[in-house]
């Protein structure tokens, strides 16, 4: 069993050691989507996910994935696709269009998790400066990028998209050094992926995992990320 979310009042959820194992990571359903609710649930390394057509679920899920400047490296590939490709990467310079790329299909799945309303909170808290995008240009045209929430020194990637090959690969590894140099100390990539273990991921278990985290969001920054970055 999962606790169901109160929406009409204050953010709250259940302890992370709750999760249940199967589904892995499920911890909660209900409560809103609001900047608010998310804000609460990332502090306690909780996120949202599920399809537009079902219930809210929220997820806390172990071992946590992340990436820190210490483990942190570009793999050879990506060194190469950097020196041959002719990219241009920025920030904060087309965060909605970043997330509505990542809400597309893609080729291995039918559908998205990202809805509408979740787009709209996400781009309320872009605009509070809370929440960044990276992006990646060929020719003009956006061909990749990535979007997350920063809450102190911690980094919260959510989702990242790909219309040229490497494109999100090599945003990425010209970001996140940038990001590292700003101030952030944790980047939390939820759960492991191929694509991110290539860039130094660690698997951490619970207690390691929030440990760091409660370090890192309560550690104040101030954290601005330049228009350009490569």
């Amino acid at each position: 069993m999962i606790d169901w979310l109160d929406e009409v009042s204050f953010p709250h959820f259940p302890a992370t050691d709750k999760a249940l194992d199967e589904p892995a990571g499920l911890l909660a359903a209900g409560g809103q989507i609001s900047p608010l609710w998310l804000d609460q649930a990332y502090r306690h390394g909780i996120f949202p996910w599920n399809d537009p057509d079902e219930v809210r679920l929220w997820w806390s899920p172990v071992p946590r994935a992340v990436i820190t400047p210490d483990s942190f490296r570009i793999p050879r590939s990506v060194q190469k696709a950097i020196r041959r490709q002719k990219f241009t990467i920025t920030s904060n310079l087309a965060f909605r269009r970043v997330m509505t790329a990542c809400a597309a299909p893609r080729d291995d799945a039918a559908g998205t998790w990202i809805s509408r309303d979740m787009i709209d909170s996400y781009s309320r808290l872009h605009q509070a400066g809370r929440a960044i995008s990276v992006e990646c240009w060929q020719d003009g045209g956006l061909c990749g990028g990535f979007y997350g929430l920063i809450i102190g020194s911690a980094y919260f990637g959510e989702s990242m998209f790909s219309a040229v090959s490497d494109a999100s690969k090599v945003a990425f590894a010209c970001a996140a050094p940038v990001m590292f140099r700003a101030g952030i100390r944790l980047i939390d990539c939820q759960m492991k992926t191929d694509h991110l273990a290539r860039f130094g991921l660690l698997e951490l278990n619970r207690e390691s995992f929030e440990r760091q985290l409660q370090a890192a969001v309560s550690d104040p920054r101030d954290i601005r990320l330049p228009g350009i970055m490569a």
